[in-house]
């Protein structure tokens, strides 16, 4: 990989590894936002950035024609996840959130199975699943029996992750040639169109942190906007499949910072299933090299 290739690697690794961070502030109940209205506010900072870099691609349109396909996709990778996930942030730490999300190759994998896609059940392959499976039953289980972690938020981060992996590989099927800035462009909007009664009706009417107000930016221009840029400049170079592996990358970043800035705990829990999911994640996401 060239050294763009890593610089990008590493910038989009640690963009998409910051918003639990910026979410977890964004959604505190004293001085913050509800997790609509910031669903709501990143995805219309999003779109602000995605759609004029694709309307100078010349992609506008071959996303807006596709727009049956794009629509279900906001559905499956704004509109539910990112409620979901702000909504269980206000319960468990962002750590554990961005953790639980690292089980997204292991899901697009089943998925890619009951696709027909055969190579799931390469050795290499089944003994990652294995391997990730046992590390969020680790998570899950002890976060929850010890009673550190919220159990329903737990489900809910999983259920966004479950639906991130399915989102991604319809679109791709449905829609192989068209830009993955326009596509997501239009998603965030459609995702920032459908929440936006939701922010009118539920604008807080405590003061607002500027904390708060600092993260919902981060989150829209760096996490949500610069970063889906930033993926798609990288996977340009590298492809989908290598651009994929910063997942894990996104995960380290999400932990380490929650830990550094935030001061949250390094659960038991989490320092058994981090490494578990994402080792099982790399092999469960590798397909074998033919010869």
């Amino acid at each position: 990989m060239s050294r763009r290739g890593w610089f990008l690697f590493i910038l989009v690794g640690f963009l998409w590894g910051i918003p639990y961070l910026f979410i977890k502030v964004a959604v505190d109940p004293d001085n913050g936002f509800t997790p609509a209205i910031v669903v709501c506010l990143r995805t219309a900072i999003g779109a602000a950035i995605l759609i004029p870099i694709a309307i100078k691609q010349k992609q506008l349109m071959p996303a807006l024609r596709g727009i049956k396909y794009v629509a279900p996709y906001a559905l499956l990778e704004m509109i539910g996840p990112w409620i979901l996930i702000g909504t269980a942030e206000q319960k468990i730490s962002s750590g554990l959130a961005g953790l639980l999300i690292a089980s997204v190759p292991i899901w697009a994998t089943i998925f890619a199975s009951l696709q027909g896609d055969k190579t799931v059940w390469h050795r290499t392959r089944l003994a990652g699943l294995v391997l990730g499976f046992i590390g969020l039953v680790a998570v899950v289980g002890i976060e929850s029996i010890k009673g550190s972690s919220d159990a329903l938020s737990i489900f809910m981060v999983l259920v966004a992750a479950v639906g991130y992996s399915y989102a991604v590989m319809m679109v791709q099927r449905a829609l192989p040639g068209v830009s993955g800035i326009a596509i997501n462009g239009v998603a965030m909007a459609i995702s920032a169109l459908f929440y936006l009664p939701f922010t009118i009706v539920q604008w807080p009417t405590h003061e607002i942190s500027t904390a708060a107000i600092n993260s919902i930016i981060g989150l829209g221009v760096l996490s949500t906007g610069a970063a889906f840029a930033a993926f798609f400049t990288l996977v340009s170079i590298i492809g989908v499949a290598r651009g994929s592996l910063v997942t894990y990358l996104n995960t380290a970043f999400a932990v380490v910072l929650g830990v550094l800035i935030l001061g949250e705990p390094l659960t038991i829990g989490m320092a058994l299933g981090l490494p578990l999911v994402l080792i099982g994640s790399y092999f469960a996401s590798r397909k074998p090299v033919t010869k």
